[in-house]
């Protein structure tokens, strides 16, 4: 990479991220996620017990010895399940965020730049899934579809990009007229330059801002529709899944649903913190 290179795209990218952790809460956030996402890729080398094998001698056992945060209720190691449940969690929330992403973006941009009847039609899509809030639509088509963990994905695919494709469609309305867009119509650029390489740059940072917000609620969706026992399937063993587990058990053995539900807020707090760091540090006009 050239001097040049470096001047126009990596130093202002160090001073923004600098920026971004002079902040002590969006740096707490980043510092909470790391860790998780560490344990959740490094969940192999940290876990000792197999988190399926069951041992009904050993059931309910409370936090000590070879089991640090204790057994559920088949005797299974708590840390080894809250482990791999974390890459689980996250890895089905991120698959999720990057599918809905490019679906939502692509029809914003399509939408917006367009118009016409192009536009109505998207649009009236649109409005006709928004018209029932979000959570029933997903727990409707989920239940339809059956429980299995493919088809939560769908489910919330099929849901979420609503959000992304209304966003990228009101910037790309604001900025389809401007100068800049009608200098390069006029040079004879076609419609998929126009959307590459004027739009897309202006509706990234918008999108990330949302996106990294939207995962916090994507998990705590996941997670719901696990307890409810329409995400994921024994014996996976994901967060909701396992605060479903130990639903029957709280009274005796409340660390079964402690552990994943403070799992689970550290991360959605740790997403939200990011994300309205991210939000005032790309906000150019708030600045």
């Amino acid at each position: 990479m050239s001097v040049s290179m470096a001047e126009e795209y990596v130093r202002p990218a160090v001073r923004r991220a600098g920026r971004l952790f002079r902040d002590p809460t969006t740096a707490a956030g980043v510092g909470i996620l790391t860790i998780i996402v560490l344990v959740a890729l490094l969940g192999p080398l940290l876990v000792k017990n197999d988190p399926f094998a069951a041992n009904m001698a050993e059931r309910l056992l409370p936090p000590g010895g070879k089991y640090p945060l204790g057994t559920d209720h088949l005797g299974r190691c708590l840390f080894s399940r809250l482990v791999t449940g974390a890459r689980t969690t996250l890895g089905i929330s991120a698959l999720v965020i990057a599918i809905v992403m490019l679906i939502g973006t692509a029809v914003g941009l399509i939408s917006g730049y367009l118009g016409g009847r192009v536009d109505t039609f998207l649009m009236r899509t649109v409005d006709g899934m928004s018209v029932l809030p979000d959570f029933l639509l997903v727990i409707a088509i989920s239940g339809f579809l059956g429980h299995s963990l493919n088809n939560l994905i769908l489910s919330l695919v099929l849901i979420n990009w609503i959000g992304y494709a209304r966003m990228v469609r009101g910037i790309v309305l604001s900025e389809r007229e401007k100068e800049y867009v009608l200098a390069a119509r006029v040079a004879g650029c076609g419609t998929w330059i126009v959307l590459r390489r004027h739009l897309l740059p202006q509706i990234i940072s918008p999108v990330l801002v949302y996106a990294t917000l939207d995962i916090g609620k994507t998990i705590l969706v996941i997670s719901s529709l696990s307890y409810l026992g329409l995400g994921t399937q024994p014996p996976s063993p994901e967060w909701g899944a396992m605060l479903n587990d130990g639903r029957a058990y709280f009274q005796i053995a409340p660390q079964l649903m402690l552990y994943p539900g403070l799992a689970i807020m550290l991360v959605v707090i740790s997403f939200n913190l990011i994300g309205e760091g991210l939000r005032d540090l790309l906000d150019v006009r708030g600045r």
